[in-house]
């Protein structure tokens, strides 16, 4: 009701020829002016205060498209910098030009938008020039997330490509309601499909090694202010949400102007 007032009060004010102070002090000795105004005017009334409403809106999306766009630009020109670890399972090509790190979810939708319409154009696209890293951020309210990510470990230990299949099988359609249905049954399941080492996979899902690891990716998502999924580094550049490629797309293109890159 104070908004609508507050838009009233403007409307009165655009539509009279007379001082601001004097329109205070008139309101100020008879409020229902305003109401009086109101009943006598309400279509031009309500199509100022839409207009107000539209003007203003505009207003607000056009700040927040030049603040993204300044701090777009503040990131390129001083990336952040995960953690690229020596035993890294690095989908893709090492020390290509484009890094693309995620930080993700196995029980997200969201994330399995992320990697059919984005991830995975992106490395067909620019193939030999996209080096893409998987990092982890088990949400709480995902019951088998966690679990979800020890497995996707136990298979890295093994062998980076079994750990890549088993990542793209829970993207899958209605993979995330086997996980949530049959819980680590469906993981074990799904690991002996694709041929590991059950005896090993059953010791490293418990490993302290394997907790650390999702643990430091946790750790590394929190500092540069990562709290949902999924979340991306493109290049350093951080990406927060299930946004299109062409959103990808545009950060490449800046990247090339400033000559960050060379594609």
């Amino acid at each position: 009701m104070k908004k609508f007032l507050a838009f009233a009060f403007t409307a009165v004010m655009l539509t009279s020829c007379v001082s601001d102070k004097q329109i205070k002090e008139v309101i100020l000795k008879d409020p229902n002016l305003i109401a009086d105004a109101i009943k006598k005017h309400p279509a031009e009334i309500m199509m100022a205060l839409q207009t107000a409403a539209r003007d203003a809106k505009d207003a607000m999306a056009k700040k927040r498209a030049e603040e993204e766009q300044k701090k777009l630009l503040e990131s390129i020109d001083k990336p952040l910098v995960p953690e690229i670890r020596d035993d890294e399972a690095i989908r893709g090509t090492k020390g290509a030009p484009i890094t693309l790190v995620e930080y993700s979810d196995f029980q997200c939708p969201y994330c399995t938008r992320g990697f059919t319409d984005v991830v995975a154009p992106l490395l067909e696209k620019y193939k030999g020039k996209v080096a893409f890293v998987y990092k982890h951020l088990p949400l709480s309210f995902h019951a088998e997330a966690r679990m979800a990510a020890a497995y996707y470990e136990g298979m890295r230990l093994q062998k980076p490509e079994l750990a890549f299949k088993f990542h793209d099988e829970l993207f899958k359609q209605d993979a995330q309601a086997k996980l949530r249905t049959h819980k680590e049954r469906f993981l074990k399941k799904l690991a002996k499909k694709l041929g590991a080492d059950m005896n090993k996979l059953a010791k490293d899902v418990k490993s302290d090694a394997v907790k650390k690891r999702i643990e430091a990716d946790e750790a590394e998502a929190r500092k540069f202010g990562i709290q949902g999924t999924p979340g991306f580094l493109l290049n350093g550049v951080p990406i927060k949400g299930a946004y299109p490629l062409s959103y990808f797309e545009n950060i490449l293109g800046k990247l090339k102007e400033k000559g960050k890159i060379n594609l």
